[in-house]
């Protein structure tokens, strides 16, 4: 503990250097710009665009056009063949390729390259150290993260694919591995509910756990939810030192992880049959009584399923897992139970374009210490990846600023968004309005999908799967009324009947398991990284689940 503890009032110099460097980002911007430039100027992408003789910003802007993935990719098709010299300057180190679903009809591969990685570390670390900061007594626990496989697939040359916090995690020092009681090989079991089980398997035995960290709330809502619908299997397991994996599979377990699969202390055992004879449940406000802080997405359409999360791991903080990509990471919240986070102004340069002017001729194009409080954005990023002037379709809100920084919160993804008769219904409102319907009805948080529908007179069907009669009704009308009060053109329309009422859609039972597995066999990306949506702007939905209109 004294280590671990020297180590991080050591690495908490770097939290202090970056917020006193807050008051000068407008120059360490244009500092990081010339970095990613240097990067790939003397690359075939950057031959074609002319990074050499980019001298500032306004140069870099007419030479290189706001793009998204597509534009990129010929590049990266070249990059995954095995030549690095077509985004990449020469020795430039290519350690991986960072998969994802997104927003396109095929799997993106972000590039991953030594700088890359160590931004994105750099990221943690800051967050990390903030969060040690404030809750001293994480020096002495034990921690669980719930990481990706960085050695998914392999491209035709050679070079690994998967989720970039699975490198993270096998590369981190052994002084900060050291607290992870959750080892980076139990991210490499491909099958999503054997590896939550073996998660539980190798965490339960210790009951102080001071941390879990994951991005995705519904990860952590099926991480509880195993643990109870499994309580006996894992009791025996625990006493007898033994594993069953979901569907068998126990002799496939990696040996790294079979030798840590041994009996667990008696005194703990009778802890966890203590718990359950008292509550009749297993669940880890319960277990790991000692929880401090939990890292996860507190914002956007996930945030509906936090009060759920609150309710399973108990009276603990929550600090958002900051605004973070395959392709980068790019806020750092800094505070307990807030969504805002400081733009990572070291790692990336970002531009900004407001919301209202998105997708037009020429739009105003924004540095960062030119935002303004209150006002939303669409965000551009350039990386260590090779990504230049990359929309990323996100969509975030100033909420302030620390010096020339601003403080940012994720509301939705841009593509989420449907204006069928001028109403601008966006995905937050919506998940807004569910959360508070089931808030409301003091109901558990379930998941629903809200799709438009044109007809002679358009309106939007709410998908749900529920089995109690007229409670879909009833929730309609409840998310249709907080709809009118979030959005005064969507009430507007409904006075006008311009659009009609939501009418609720009762589907099968599974047909969220369905649309899930559907989107990831087409366009890859793995479990942690599915995001459900609560706002859909086709009708294509319905196809997709097998259902009429």
């Amino acid at each position: 503990m004294n280590a671990r503890w020297a180590y991080i009032q050591l690495q908490s110099l770097i939290v202090k250097r970056m917020l006193a460097n807050t008051k000068r980002s407008q120059v360490i911007q244009q500092d990081v710009l010339r970095r990613k430039i240097n990067l790939c100027a003397d690359s075939r992408f950057g031959r074609d665009h002319g990074l050499s003789t980019v001298q500032n910003l306004a140069d870099f802007r007419r030479q290189v056009p706001i793009s998204d993935f597509n534009y990129v990719r010929p590049y990266v098709d070249d990059l995954q063949r095995g030549d690095t010299q077509a985004l990449f300057a020469p020795k430039t180190r290519l350690l991986m390729f960072a998969m994802s679903s997104g927003t396109t009809d095929k799997p993106k591969y972000i590039p991953v390259t030594d700088e890359f990685v160590r931004d994105y570390k750099r990221g943690w670390k800051i967050w990390g150290l903030k969060a040690h900061k404030d809750h001293i007594d994480l020096a002495t626990k034990d921690y669980v993260h719930l990481a990706g496989d960085w050695q998914h697939d392999q491209t035709s040359s050679g070079a690994w694919c998967g989720s970039i916090s699975g490198l993270a995690a096998e590369t981190r020092p052994p002084i900060v591995r050291r607290p992870f009681i959750v080892p980076h090989q139990v991210g490499k079991i491909g099958e999503w509910t054997s590896r939550q089980y073996v998660t539980l398997r190798l965490s339960l035995p210790s009951r102080r756990v001071g941390m879990i960290i994951t991005a995705n709330p519904l990860t952590l809502i099926s991480l509880a939810q195993l643990a109870d619908q499994s309580k006996e299997v894992l009791l025996r397991d625990m006493r007898d030192g033994t594993i069953t994996m979901p569907g068998g599979g126990e002799n496939s377990l990696a040996p790294e992880l079979k030798c840590r699969i041994r009996p667990v202390a008696k005194k703990r055992i009778g802890e966890l049959e203590q718990i359950v004879e008292r509550t009749g449940q297993l669940l880890p406000r319960d277990f790991w009584p000692e929880l401090s802080v939990v890292g996860v997405w507190m914002g956007g359409s996930v945030g509906a399923f936090v009060p759920e999360v609150r309710k399973l791991y108990g009276d603990c903080a929550f600090r958002d897992h900051g605004l973070s990509a395959s392709e980068g990471r790019m806020t750092i919240p800094m505070q307990d139970e807030s969504n805002a986070g400081l733009l990572d102004f070291t790692s990336n340069f970002y531009e900004f374009i407001p919301i209202a002017e998105y997708g037009s001729e020429n739009p105003t194009l924004l540095e960062a210490h030119e935002l303004e409080e209150g006002e939303s954005y669409y965000i551009l990023l350039t990386n260590s990846g090779g990504l230049f002037r990359y929309d990323i379709h996100d969509v975030v809100q100033c909420v302030g600023f620390e010096g020339q920084t601003p403080l940012l919160t994720f509301l939705h993804k841009g593509v989420h968004f449907s204006n069928m008769t001028g109403e601008k219904l966006t995905e937050y409102q919506v998940a807004t309005a569910v959360r508070e319907a089931f808030t409301d009805s003091e109901q558990i948080m379930e998941t629903v999908l809200i799709v438009p529908v044109m007809g002679s007179v358009p309106r939007y069907t709410l998908l749900v799967e529920l089995d109690a009669e007229g409670k879909a009704d009833r929730l309609a009308e409840a998310i249709d009324a907080k709809l009118s009060i979030l959005n005064c053109e969507y009430d507007d329309r409904l006075k006008s009947r311009r659009l009609l009422p939501l009418v609720p859609r009762v589907v099968p039972s599974g047909s969220w398991k369905k649309l899930r597995e559907r989107k990831l066999a087409e366009r890859g990306g793995t479990q942690e990284q599915y995001k459900h949506t609560f706002l859909t702007s086709t009708e294509d939905v319905f196809n997709n689940l097998g259902i009429s209109i």
